[in-house]
């Protein structure tokens, strides 16, 4: 992976540092000897050892003007966002406010105050050209990523994209999410409800992710590309919950079909060949080796999670 660049010192700004991947990206740069600077509605306190917490709000521009201004990060990576695959009518405001104006804020403010880089978080929900979006979260990460281009093309924004697939690992907070809730259940000897369990997705363990959001970060001359950090291939959802089933207690059942499919899912695995040449990076951890760390978190920290 390229590593010429170092973070020694150097100011870095992280929306959504308290999320499941941006706790992982801000471990990893603090190790790197970076200041890391988080952001967040609510007050945070911060210490010299952890992120140095900024009270604002990414929706608010001039919220985010006062963050920027007071700390003229070098590199900011954008992870802040609503991340939801429901299709409901309730998701449309929070996604376009989470997600798009938050994004439009930032790429404003560095056009007017600069920096050298900042790398979005794409999705493998967002539609290809001429594609109908398949949620409103899809067509609010579609349209942010319209916009990075114009930002870039017009006003010479420093733009990275990274597109991510599907993340997991230890620590995800969201248990409604797949890996989550299947191991959770499974340690409290209860059987996971699930759709049919068909759909394939190309799943991307938290560590390499953190790894291709840090090459993002450093590779020279890669400003308006978009990069796909996924594995390459793609694995059905009922073989992950049979791997997990396996490694947690194999006598129970897993209920298949007894949650309904969601409409217009996206099959699609990453093509990383500009990952390999161009950032010089590529996934080291196999699934059977990420579930098996996965499931050893959850069981070390199942208290977490107790009613």
């Amino acid at each position: 992976m390229y590593s010429s660049l170092s973070f020694d010192h150097q100011k870095i700004l992280v929306t959504g540092a308290s999320g499941f991947i941006g706790h992982h990206l801000c471990q990893r740069l603090l190790r790197s000897r970076a200041d890391v600077y988080g952001v967040s509605r609510l007050q945070r306190s911060s210490n010299d050892s952890s992120i140095q917490w900024l009270q604002g709000d990414v929706r608010n521009l001039k919220e985010m003007r006062q963050v920027m201004v007071s700390i003229k990060p070098d590199v900011i990576f954008h992870l802040a966002g609503y991340v939801s695959g429901s299709r409901s009518l309730d998701t449309i405001q929070a996604t376009l406010e989470n997600i798009l104006v938050s994004t439009v804020n930032l790429l404003t403010l560095m056009a007017e105050l600069g920096g050298r880089r900042i790398i979005l978080a794409g999705s493998l929900e967002e539609p290809d050209a001429g594609d109908v979006p398949s949620s409103p979260y899809a067509a609010a990460k579609g349209a942010s990523s319209a916009y990075a281009q114009m930002f870039h093309q017009l006003y010479q924004v420093p733009i990275v994209t990274a597109r991510l697939f599907l993340v997991y690992g230890s620590a995800q907070k969201d248990v409604k999410k797949l890996i989550p809730h299947v191991t959770l259940s499974l340690l409290n000897r209860e059987a996971p409800k699930l759709s049919s369990g068909q759909r394939q997705i190309d799943w991307i363990y938290i560590d390499d992710v953190v790894d291709g959001l840090i090459a993002a970060a450093q590779a020279p001359n890669v400003e308006g590309c978009t990069f796909e950090l996924g594995s390459g291939t793609l694995t059905p959802i009922s073989s992950i919950v049979q791997q997990l089933t396996q490694l947690i207690d194999p006598s129970i059942q897993p209920l298949f079909g007894a949650l309904p499919e969601r409409s217009m899912e996206q099959v699609r695995a990453a093509n990383i060949a500009d990952s390999i040449s161009k950032l010089g990076w590529k996934p080291k951890t196999t699934l059977q080796q990420g579930l098996l760390q996965t499931v050893k978190w959850y069981s070390a920290h199942r208290d977490l999670y107790l009613p």
